[in-house]
Parts: structure tokens; C-alpha cells; sequence
């Protein structure tokens, strides 16, 4: 799968390989930027950046997963810097970064009320997040194994840590997420709710592309850094 992600020539987002030109989750021109890819994973978004000129650095705290994006550098002859860390807590300075980024690493994975705050203090003034994760709607509507039903399985309110038996993530409400990022400094700039293409390129054991071509998934959310804060 790595490897499929990395040879791609267009970002695809998320589950249903949704196309970059479809969807335009990136800054119009990321050229230059200096990128921190939050829960990079196999760091494939942190290549297809840096094929668009961009400067990626990758953090992720399993060191299983880099050692598979390194080889993948080596494979694609594609270097940048990869970092055993918490997303939560990067060993960098404040206004280090141009665009913070998460697809399903951090933004799925960490406390909201952590790697955002965190991201904030990473971005110069102006500086964007973008991040794609299951949508709220998933997370209701989810079963104990972390599938998709068609009945809500648990209350909107309070929404956030989600223990699905042997795996726990992480879903706020759209309107709790609104709050965060306001209160972090950011100006929201779009909410971009996927749906599963017809006829569906895949399927998934947690989510069949007939509830996903119905119900949003996944989402991305675009956001600027308009207001940072004083620490």
C-alpha cells in the first residue's frame, strides 16, 4: 500500500482516493513551503509535497512505519526529514512551518486539543492546516469493531475519544472542532465532506462505499493561522 501511495503523480485523498483536482485541499502553490506532515505514517503525503516543490518534514511515532518510508526515499529518490516523535509535542520551534498537514496520522489518532494547539505554535502567521479524518457521522453511527452501521450507536454530545475495542480514536463534533480552532488562532476557510465515488474504486471492512456514497465518511477541513497566540 505504501508503495501504491507513493507512485501516485496527483495526491489522492483519503479512503476513497479522492483526486487532489477534485477537492483542492492544498494552498494553491506549496512550492517553497515548509511543510511538518503530523502523523506522517509512510509520510506518502510528505512526497507528494515534496514533488510540488514543497519542503516536507515528517513526524510519527512508530518507528515501523518510518523505517517503511524510508525505503520508500531510497526507492523514489526522495529525501526529507523524518522524525521519531509525539505529534503532539514536535521537536521544533515556534513559527517553523508554512502548512501543517495530517491525513488520518494525528488528526484521527491524537487529542484534538493537543496536536492542534500544537499545530498553531508550528505555523508562521498565515500559515495553513489541512487535515482529512472520519467524520463525525462515522464515528455516531459506528459499531464496537469500528464499522459503519445505518442506527446511531452513541450521543453527539460529548463526542470526542472513541474506543472502538481494540483501537481508539479521536472525533469531535463539528461545532466543538469550529470552537478549537477558533480559540487556537485559526480562520476555518472550508469543510470538505467526501463522498465515495459511483462506481466505488474499493471497498473497506469498516465502511461500504454504498454507505459512503449516502453519508460522509470522511471529511477535510482548511484552515489559516489568522490569529496566533501569545506564549
Amino acid at each position: 500500500m505504501a508503495r501504491e501511495h507513493w507512485a501516485k503523480t496527483e495526491p489522492h485523498w483519503g479512503l476513497w482516493a479522492t483526486p487532489e483536482s477534485e477537492v483542492s485541499a492544498l494552498p494553491p502553490d506549496v512550492s517553497g513551503m515548509d511543510v511538518i506532515e503530523l502523523g506522517c505514517g509512510t509520510a506518502y503525503v510528505s512526497a507528494w509535497l515534496a514533488r510540488l516543490g514543497a519542503h516536507p518534514v515528517g513526524i510519527d511515532i512508530s518507528a515501523r512505519q518510518l523505517d517503511t518510508a524510508r525505503e520508500m526515499q531510497a526507492e523514489f529518490a526522495l529525501d526529507f526529514p523524518l522524525l521519531l516523535g509525539d505529534a503532539q509535542q514536535v521537536p521544533r520551534e515556534d513559527a517553523s512551518f508554512d502548512l501543517a498537514i495530517s491525513e488520518y496520522g494525528a488528526s484521527l489518532w491524537c487529542d484534538p486539543y493537543r496536536w492542534i494547539p500544537e499545530a498553531a505554535r508550528l505555523l508562521r502567521p498565515g500559515g495553513h492546516l489541512v487535515f482529512l479524518h472520519r467524520s463525525p457521522l462515522f464515528a455516531l453511527c459506528a459499531r464496537d469493531e469500528a464499522t459503519a452501521s445505518t442506527s446511531l450507536m452513541r450521543p453527539q454530545f460529548g463526542l470526542n475519544r472513541v474506543d472502538y475495542g481494540t483501537s481508539t480514536e479521536f472525533t469531535l463534533p463539528h461545532g466543538d472542532m469550529l470552537r478549537l480552532l477558533r480559540s487556537s488562532g485559526f480562520t476555518v476557510d472550508d469543510l470538505i465532506e467526501i463522498q465515495a465515488p459511483t462506481p466505488a474504486n474499493r471497498e473497506y471492512h469498516e465502511v461500504s462505499s454504498t454507505w459512503a456514497q449516502q453519508w460522509p465518511s470522511e471529511e477535510i477541513w482548511k484552515a489559516r493561522l489568522t490569529s496566533p497566540q501569545v506564549r
